[in-house]
């Protein structure tokens, strides 16, 4: 007997961080899956920085939640019952299943999990979207080059710190923009980051000028905000910015755009965005290199994963933005 599904649904529109008004905490009767459908039983849900901006009614890369949906959401679950002809029980499956313990699909955009790679947490990690982000951002947008400097900021985060690794196996001098001094000893020390800097130390404008000296050839921006600023006016002649988030602006009600952009004409510079989305069709090849990396103890994935009730998602959430989490933010629904 199944039991009945718990949801998240967005009530408001949130303006600064989330309430505990602007959300409803729903049970109902879980779904039954039609033809060509199966259920999925949630396990692991994601929590990402990108799940704020999609609460705001505003033009972005994909339409705002509804007020009274479900919270989108990535997340782990396992196929319980199945009327799809692709889909057996018992398999591990990852997707856009939302904030709630069941969910039913038809297999459009869901990957399944080869939890003999690395364990189904790691999917949401390194081997999953963060992961996929920070690759194909680096990689395409960045194009480091051995001996070249790049810095990345949210480099204790899901995607910085995976950034920053790809950039030292490709031989490059990785600088680590993160907050607190547990964090800064954690990149260099157990990810092997060149140096780290605090910008929490009130020192990040002479903190960034002694640990680039030569510049800075790529950067790899999930802050925006005053970081952006300072790093601008570090770039070396030909450098690329990668603009993947901007965590800092995310919850201001006026965000504040980078101010030492001039810098970019005159070290003839870019800086681009870019979506994961757009390289769909070339994820089992970074998947696969990600996995011979990890395997080969070269790159490393840290999974922050809180396990509990569904009804602790609002006050996790929150911790992106209390800079609490450490690598992949993951909440593990307790059986």
């Amino acid at each position: 007997m199944i039991e009945a599904n718990a949801q998240w649904r967005l009530a408001a529109r949130p303006v600064g961080l989330p309430k505990p008004s602007d959300w409803e905490y729903v049970e109902e009767p879980a779904p039954d899956p039609e033809d060509g459908q199966f259920r999925v039983r949630i396990e692991y849900i994601s929590l990402d920085p990108a799940m704020r901006g999609w609460m705001n009614e505003a033009r972005s890369y994909v339409p705002p939640v509804g007020i009274g949906e479900v919270m989108r959401a990535g997340a782990i679950g396992q196929v319980i019952d199945s009327r799809h002809p692709d889909y057996d029980v018992g398999q591990c499956v990852t997707g856009m299943f939302g904030v709630q313990r069941y969910a039913i699909s038809d297999g459009r955009a869901v990957r399944r999990v080869d939890t003999s790679l690395a364990p189904a947490p790691v999917h949401l990690g390194a081997l999953g979207m963060t992961g996929l982000t920070a690759y194909f951002g680096l990689l395409e947008l960045g194009r480091p080059q051995p001996g070249q400097t790049v810095a990345v900021s949210g480099a204790a985060g899901a995607v910085g710190s995976v950034v920053g690794q790809i950039a030292r196996i490709k031989g490059c001098r990785t600088v680590g923009i993160a907050g607190g001094p547990e964090k800064c000893a954690w990149i260099v020390d157990g990810l092997g980051f060149d140096a780290a800097i605090d910008y929490k130390g009130g020192e990040l404008r002479s903190e960034l000028r002694r640990h680039t000296p030569d510049g800075i050839d790529v950067y790899f921006d999930n802050v925006g905000g005053e970081t952006l600023d300072e790093v601008l006016r570090r770039i070396a002649f030909g450098a690329r910015v990668v603009i993947c988030g901007a965590i800092s602006q995310y919850n201001e009600q006026q965000p504040r755009g980078p101010v030492n952009y001039m810098q970019l004409l005159v070290q003839r510079a870019s800086m681009a965005g870019f979506l994961v989305f757009d390289y769909a069709e070339r994820y089992p090849e970074a998947i696969a290199q990600l996995a011979e990396w990890l395997a080969a103890g070269e790159l490393h994935s840290r999974e922050d994963v809180v396990r509990g009730g569904l009804e602790q998602f609002p006050e996790v959430f929150l911790g992106l933005f209390r800079g609490e989490n450490t690598g992949k933010l993951i909440l593990q629904l307790a059986d």
